[in-house]
């Protein structure tokens, strides 16, 4: 029996292989990777590593056992058909007789676009038999403290999410939910909605940033429109700038506001406030 990470170099997947080496010894973990190379470090502390691709179905022939518990981290190629790119993984899965697959999925709330290719996967779960945790992840702090240099360029948090509040935390948090499901018990066939204890608004960030750097950041909301036109001026491509619109006018409709506890309730423990996020990010 292995615990299998898709997609384990990557940013969530970096830091569930992390916590896994926490609780079970590394020859029980295996890291899928592109590149053998970027996994070095891994392997070098007893990882098994396993090179496959979610584009090329053959590379994952073989590569689960029976009683594997699997981590299928979503797939960030938009434009690549990530539901087909996940069912090679779940094929694999099922073909195998694995304990457990649990995936990255998006809240159930969410009606933006940026859902679509995750209520796929999460239907093609089901359907397969193989037992399952849906991991419904909120947004992650990240996402805002990450893209801190153009904020801090023009004094202002550009946005198309009006007043809407936002449930995130930090990876860190998402990624022990994960190993929670992947070392616990009893989590065959649930549906968890994860989100960060205390909702926040992107007036109340642009507050937190001015705060924290002694500078005044403006919150400055526009139309869903407008913040395309934005994103496509600084060189994003138009079908991932209107995605990310998309997302903004689900946060003013409410839909990133989680408020059921599973997030704490698995790591057991708060999740991390924006402003601690905003910290780490400014020091560094």
């Amino acid at each position: 029996m292995s615990i299998v990470v898709t997609g384990a170099t990557g940013h969530l997947g970096s830091l569930v292989i992390e916590q896994l080496l926490e609780k079970v010894p590394a020859d029980q973990i295996t890291a899928v990777v592109r590149s053998a190379e970027k996994a070095a470090p891994l392997a070098a502390r007893g990882v098994r590593i396993a090179v496959a691709d979610y584009n090329t179905p053959e590379t994952f022939d073989g590569l689960l056992a029976a009683g594997d518990r699997v981590l299928l981290i979503s797939g960030n190629e938009f434009d690549k058909g990530r539901v087909g790119q996940h069912k090679v993984v779940l094929n694999a899965a099922k073909a195998a007789g694995v304990a457990l697959l649990a995936y990255t999925s998006a809240p159930g709330s969410l009606t933006a676009a940026l859902a679509d290719d995750h209520r796929g996967t999460e239907e093609a779960i089901l359907a397969s038999g193989v037992p399952y945790a849906l991991l419904r992840n909120g947004w992650y702090n990240e996402n805002y403290t990450e893209q801190l240099a153009p904020v801090l360029e023009h004094n202002a948090v550009t946005h198309a999410a009006g007043e809407g509040r936002i449930s995130s935390a930090a990876r860190a948090d998402y990624a022990a939910a994960a190993v929670a499901v992947l070392t616990g018990e009893g989590h065959e066939n649930k549906t968890y909605e994860l989100g960060g204890d205390a909702a926040w608004s992107l007036a109340e960030y642009a507050a937190e940033l001015s705060r924290q750097t002694g500078k005044e950041i403006a919150d400055n909301a526009v139309s869903p429109e407008a913040l395309v036109g934005i994103l496509t001026g600084a060189g994003l491509p138009g079908p991932f700038a209107t995605i990310l619109a998309g997302v903004d006018a689900s946060i003013q409709k409410g839909e990133l506001v989680i408020d059921s506890g599973d997030l704490s309730r698995l790591t057991g423990r708060p999740t991390t406030p924006i402003a601690d996020s905003i910290a780490v990010a400014l020091k560094g």
